[in-house]
């Protein structure tokens, strides 16, 4: 996933790209909001953060240009206002999510993968073997029918077929989880929702595999 970092801190900067790298994205840096609107209006992104008080064209603005070409783009906004007068304020130029500094790495990583869930309906929405999924309504359908799914069990369906045929960690699992709120659970809370799923999709013509020591791996039945 290419990702637009715009932040004028050097020092958060250069912390936030190599452990933005480390959790999977491709990282390019904007240190002003100039060259963020440049780099948005030349580049392809899958989503961006951008710091709101940034120098020569604040984030705002920028956020405001971007959802003149790209009303679809996945933003996600840095913030040291605490103030609900600047959150209300990056909502309604079009943001999707904020976070305020000082703020927790895993819970940054975690707000992105959500957003990058939620802006991929198609992908959700694909058929696989005989499961389908509404990511709008929320509702997954086996055969044309509708199954009965928590909040919970929906996260973690949608996570696995998000990335079927690769590992979904428990991190994952968890980070996605405490996205949506609400308290995560452990690990052997993990296994009584896969082992719910399973008994769910048993004629989805569908396998959750459980990799031993890494995590679960969603595939097709053979």
């Amino acid at each position: 996933m290419k990702l637009l970092l715009a932040e004028d801190d050097a020092m958060l900067a250069d912390a936030l790209t190599t452990q933005l790298g480390g959790a999977g994205f491709e990282v390019e840096h904007a240190p002003n909001g100039a060259v963020a609107d440049y780099l948005l209006g030349k580049q392809s992104f899958d989503i961006a953060v951008l710091d709101i008080g940034l120098p020569m064209l604040d984030g705002l603005s920028v956020l405001k240009h971007v959802r003149q070409t790209q009303p679809a783009l996945p933003v996600l906004l840095l913030t040291a206002r605490d103030a609900l007068d600047d959150r209300v304020a990056g909502l309604q130029a079009g943001a999707d999510d904020y976070v305020t500094k000082p703020f927790d790495f895993p819970e940054l990583v975690a707000r992105l993968q959500a957003l990058l869930r939620r802006s991929q309906p198609a992908s959700a929405s694909a058929l696989l073997g005989r499961l389908s999924l509404d990511a709008a309504s929320r509702r997954a359908l086996v055969a044309g029918d509708a199954l009965d799914l928590s909040g919970r069990e929906w996260t973690l369906l949608e996570l696995l077929v998000s990335q079927q045929g690769k590992v979904v960690t428990k991190e994952q699992i968890t980070q996605a989880w405490s996205a949506e709120g609400g308290e995560t659970g452990g690990g052997n809370s993990i296994e009584v929702y896969i082992h719910r799923l399973r008994r769910k999709l048993e004629d989805a013509g569908l396998v959750i595999r459980t990799v031993r020591g890494l995590g679960y791996l969603m595939e097709a039945e053979a």
